[in-house]
């Protein structure tokens, strides 16, 4: 059974456990444990789906739907997935794993019925509409809908993105998306977190980040939990610091120029995971 704690829990609510002592055990470290910091008055328990994950996003602005690159995200903190879920350990885009047919038959199944649905219930949304999605061997199953970008998906996604993001907004709240075609480079982008010693569990913070000025044009790095320490430099302020992200023409060559990005940055205990994308290079 999945085992979700019900409201905001920074990507840390979520247990998959493996057997019915696993399931009571997480339940009881969330409602009366304290293992997300105040106790859960409720919880969700789910159908456990098995199989790859993907986010898909797309633009809304209340009848049209334009989905972006599928990406994939590693939710878990250890390599080969292994270890307690995050908000997530890296990600990269595209993925081979939604073609260019599957995504138009997401976007009408999913997005569309449920923007029709929503409007029909007198609340039209226009915005960005982003599904966590179970590609199950019965079919793809939504995990979860947000109204937001997801990080680090969409860390991946905007860099590979060609057309005006801001003519895209404009449009969106013009309600004029059908008008828009969106451009992509044809390359990859991988993005590598680096996270707090401990994290997802209790962290410190308060650690000196050194390496920024290092990346240079390999990498873009997205700061999370960063804050400017005592002497003006950076320092860490949270359980996921960074996100650097390399591209390429190949998701090889990507990961290849955010690992070489990531590694110049450093700070006491840092981890990383060394096999976002692996699963997908050579395929």
């Amino acid at each position: 059974a999945v085992i979700k704690a019900d409201g905001l829990a920074a990507g840390k609510g979520v247990v998959v456990a493996q057997t019915p002592d696993e399931a009571m055990d997480t339940i009881t470290a969330f409602m009366e444990g304290g293992a997300l910091g105040a106790p859960v008055k409720k919880l969700l328990i789910e159908e456990y789906l098995e199989g790859p994950e993907v986010s898909l996003l797309a633009l809304v602005d209340g009848e049209t739907v334009v989905p972006l690159l599928p990406a994939c995200d590693h939710k878990r903190i250890g390599d080969g997935d292994t270890g307690p879920n995050t908000g997530g350990m890296g990600a990269y885009a595209p993925t081979n794993r939604l073609s260019p047919a599957d995504i138009r038959d997401l976007t009408k199944r999913i997005f569309v019925a449920a923007i029709k649905r929503m409007a029909r219930k007198d609340a039209a949304f226009s915005g960005i509409l982003y599904a966590g999605l179970m590609l199950t061997k019965h079919g793809p199953k939504v995990i979860e809908f947000n109204c937001r970008f997801g990080d680090p998906e969409v860390q991946v996604i905007l860099p590979l993105l060609r057309t005006d993001l801001l003519d895209l907004f404009v449009a969106l709240n013009e309600r004029r998306l059908h008008e828009q075609t969106l451009e992509w480079d044809p390359g990859a982008a991988v993005g590598v977190v680096l996270a707090s010693e401990g994290y997802p569990g209790p962290y410190e913070t308060g650690r000196p980040i050194s390496g920024l000025d290092a990346v240079g044009d390999e990498g873009l790095v997205f700061h999370a939990g960063t804050r400017a320490g005592g002497d003006g430099g950076p320092v860490t302020a949270g359980g996921r610091v960074l996100t650097v992200v390399g591209r390429g023409a190949t998701l090889a060559a990507a990961r290849d120029q955010a690992y070489a990005a990531a590694d110049r940055i450093s700070f006491p205990g840092h981890q990383l995971r060394r096999d976002i994308g692996l699963v997908e290079v050579g395929e």
